[in-house]
């Protein structure tokens, strides 16, 4: 039964890393292609350690502490690095698409 459930969580995982990394290449712009990377992506690799953490933990005594201090740091790093580039866009001024940027034709006409 626990083969069943690394099994399920490994390939969920390496279906969310799929979708993830498919959408940083096809999205349109950068504040949309940021999104893969730090949604699913994230998601995924949290999915894989879990399924890590299981796997270790019935083939050794005791709890496997490396994948919990890499879960921890990816879910804390994540965020924080999707932030900053973020803001570094919005200084440079980076251009998006207008379905993004939330300007609409409606000002346009005024």
């Amino acid at each position: 039964m626990i083969e069943w459930i690394i099994s399920i969580l490994l390939l969920m995982g390496g279906c969310f890393i799929l979708v993830g990394s498919i959408g940083l290449v096809k999205m349109p712009d950068f504040f949309m292609r940021l999104h893969g990377p730090t949604k699913a992506t994230t998601l995924g690799m949290a999915l894989l350690l879990i399924a890590a953490m299981i796997f270790f933990s019935t083939t050794q005594a005791g709890l496997s502490v490396k994948e919990i201090l890499i879960s921890l740091f990816l879910l804390l790093t994540a965020p924080i690095s999707a932030y900053m580039m973020i803001k570094s866009a919005i200084h440079h001024k980076l251009e998006g698409i207008e379905r993004t940027t939330g300007k609409n034709n409606i000002e346009d006409d005024v």
